[in-house]
């Protein structure tokens, strides 16, 4: 593990050594129940509750109260998008997503078809950007909720938020939004606009796993919700259950030192995944996914045509890489983000993904150049197929 270089950030990130002495006095010496305010130690369990709120409320640009502590994203993504749709049907039961989503939004909207539900599903462009003009038109009188990501986890591209926010209130549905990739990693504010119900995750962002948060306006219009799970009405009764203390302490710590971090992080990553992409762009067919797009500075998803990522994955076997989102790794399926965007299936199992982070140095980038660019000119010399391509003989 020593000599490994981490490029998959997206997947899961280190825990910043700040955010893991920050946890630690709450597995030991503070580890009474947040809930039990009748002693001393209850009460400062529930103020470093109260402190990790305000810390990753602001990250976002937040107030304390819109946020709702879960076990992490994918939680709170079931809450916000099944809670809106069980609350708001009296107005409809209309939602509209899109193709490239999370499968955590993508499975959960397939349950709720299977409850009533109608969703519409856009398009991408070659580059995995939606139209506005096509989410316009989908929008209907009995739409409740769009459900659209702040930035994909596969290949970073990035939707406009502030102009679909303005457009779905306009007309008069209501906006989730899955930053899990973008909480710490570009500036959110929603104190002026943007998503009506939002969701991070703490092991996005150098916290631990097992914590996430779901923000959900309070300010200008009450977005109501039903609760997720019952029993003891912690969360504003929106989410019952013991709280997660030290991992709540850990994502408030994480966010705000990625708060701290931001403005100097962005242009760092830039400037290692610029260098990344200039350098393995010159190995031939060879594509970056979503190039033209605005991204994420800190990831790349590139196809190498021909060969299969799983080959180049273990030819360099001191690199971590992905060929997919985290989630579906398992699965012998293509990319369906990578589909969505017209590749072919053997184009999309040729693509593996780059996401940089904070402890990602410009040696190691340089390492990782020379050991990609060695791997592809070794499996391609060996590989039948590339042989014709090399003649002409296909594409």
């Amino acid at each position: 593990m020593d000599r490994l270089i981490y490029l998959d950030n997206n997947a899961t990130t280190p825990i910043d050594p700040d955010v893991l002495e920050a946890m630690m006095p709450y597995f030991t010496t503070h580890f009474a129940n947040a809930s039990s305010l009748t002693h001393r130690a209850g009460r400062v369990a529930a103020a470093a509750i109260d402190a990790a709120r305000e810390q990753t409320a602001t990250l976002i640009g937040a107030a304390a109260n819109e946020i709702t502590f879960t076990s992490g994203a994918t939680e709170a993504i079931n809450m916000g998008i099944k809670g809106i749709f069980e609350y708001y049907q009296s107005k409809g039961k209309h939602i509209i997503s899109c193709r490239t989503e999370h499968k955590a939004v993508l499975d959960t909207l397939a349950y709720l078809e299977k409850k009533g539900a109608e969703v519409t599903y856009l398009p991408v462009t070659p580059d995995g950007c939606i139209e506005l003009d096509a989410l316009k038109s989908a929008i209907r009188p009995d739409t409740v909720l769009v459900t659209l990501m702040w930035a994909n986890n596969e290949t970073g591209v990035l939707h406009p938020i502030a102009d679909i926010a303005e457009l779905v209130h306009n007309h008069q549905a209501l906006f989730f939004c899955d930053a899990t990739q973008a909480a710490g990693k570009m500036m959110i504010d929603l104190s002026k606009s943007g998503p009506d119900l939002l969701c991070l995750s703490a092991h996005k962002l150098y916290g631990p796993k097992g914590t996430g948060a779901l923000y959900i306006r309070r300010r200008n219009k009450r977005i109501q919700t039903g609760a997720l799970l019952h029993g003891g009405g912690q969360e504003n009764k929106l989410r019952a259950g013991t709280l997660n203390v030290p991992g709540i302490v850990g994502l408030g710590k994480a966010a705000e030192i990625a708060r701290q971090r931001l403005v100097g992080e962005m242009p760092r990553l830039m400037r290692l995944r610029d260098m990344l992409e200039s350098q393995l762009s010159k190995i031939p067919a060879t594509a970056i996914n979503g190039r033209d797009a605005p991204r994420l500075p800190h990831v790349s998803n590139i196809t190498f045509r021909h060969l299969r990522a799983d080959q180049i994955m273990v030819t360099v076997p001191d690199i971590a890489l992905a060929s997919g989102s985290a989630c579906v790794s398992g699965t012998r399926d293509p990319s369906h983000v990578l589909m969505a965007m017209g590749l072919s299936p053997t184009d999309a199992h040729a693509s593996l993904r780059f996401s940089l982070g904070r402890f990602n140095t410009e040696a190691e980038i340089g390492t990782v150049i020379k050991q990609l660019t060695d791997a592809v000119k070794k499996l391609r010399a060996a590989s039948p197929i590339w042989q014709l391509h090399d003649a002409g003989l296909v594409e």
